[in-house]
């Protein structure tokens, strides 16, 4: 009995490998939804020079922007013309996701109108305040908002709804403050945020990691806490997670890619395949970290799992807070 669960095991783990092998895409595309030169654009680039220079793969693979709504007008065309395409990688990223958590990219479109597929990295939130503020730690910092929230202004690039926001809104949530009475400040971007931190108009930015290498550095700015499961490694190191300091406030900000809804196994299963190969390719886990991002190696079935969750995860936030019924 033993040897024959042994041979279907086999024939079942060969059949997978020949469903890879017997598709190959005929002309590539990565389609980044925005203008180019952004952080979709950036996704693109990982797999589009980041799987050749790696020798992940030799086909070469053409870049084609479609902006509008953080992906919502690439969402809906993958969905009325190309739903089978196996040649079209889309770029998306949390912000993408949160958008179809409130319903953004239409009504009859959900996280169900998509085969997500691999990841190219991630980023994670991160308070941030002066380098001069008065606090050391997150608990210190809480511990004064709980005391007067209207006396501390918090602002970042995006306004409400924004996974900016969303960051600050689970900040308050996770130190018994009710995200409504928080006062939010949207800027046109990070950089804008920045400024305004270090101009004293606003005492709290609820950032991104990867963006505060430089100013960190300069010593104009320091991280209370990092909004990921777990402590990073290399030169944030020190800085202990909001959830090791008693908070549950995380965020993680994921780039990645998805095919389209009907798009065949066998094509699913070669882009994940050549996923994974590049998570084990020294090359292409210095392309992603020379793009800012840190290398998260999830892709295939497991992947298009946690990105459904990310969004019922996201849907339930909005809910919670007023921004979608």
């Amino acid at each position: 009995m033993k040897l024959k669960l042994h041979a279907l095991a086999i024939a079942a783990g060969l059949a997978t490998a020949m469903n890879v092998m017997a598709y190959e895409p005929s002309k590539p595309e990565c389609i980044a939804p925005a203008k180019p030169g952004g952080g979709f654009d950036l996704t693109c680039r990982i797999v589009s020079n980041g799987f050749k220079e790696a020798g992940i793969t030799d086909i070469p693979m053409a870049v084609t922007f479609m902006p509008g709504g953080v992906g919502a007008v690439a969402y809906n065309y993958i969905n009325s013309n190309r739903r089978d395409d196996g040649n079209a990688l889309v770029a998306f990223s949390s912000g993408s996701l949160l958008n179809i958590a409130q319903g953004k990219f239409g009504r009859k479109l959900s996280e169900d109108d998509a085969r997500w597929v691999g990841a190219a990295g991630v980023d994670y939130g991160a308070v941030i305040v002066k380098a001069d503020a008065p606090w050391n730690t997150l608990a210190e910092l809480v511990a004064d908002v709980k005391k007067d929230p209207t006396k501390y202004v918090l602002g970042a690039g995006g306004g409400v709804g924004s996974q900016d926001w969303m960051k600050a809104a689970i900040l308050m949530k996770s130190s018994g403050v009710d995200p409504k009475t928080m006062r939010y400040v949207a800027y046109e971007g990070g950089g804008e945020a920045t400024a305004a931190l270090l101009g004293g108009h606003i005492q709290i930015y609820p950032g991104d990691v990867g963006e505060m290498v430089g100013q960190l550095k300069a010593g104009k700015l320091k991280m209370l806490a990092v909004m990921a499961p777990e402590r990073l490694e290399g030169e944030f190191e020190a800085i202990p997670t909001a959830k090791e300091q008693g908070y549950d406030a995380e965020w993680t900000i994921l780039r990645g890619f998805y095919l389209g809804p009907d798009v065949s196994d066998e094509a699913y299963d070669y882009w994940a395949a050549q996923f994974d190969k590049a998570y084990e390719n020294e090359a292409f886990l210095q392309t992603v970290q020379d793009k800012g991002l840190i290398p998260f190696k999830m892709s295939g079935d497991e992947f298009d799992s946690y990105v459904k969750s990310r969004v019922g995860y996201m849907r339930d936030l909005a809910k919670e807070a007023g921004l979608i019924k």
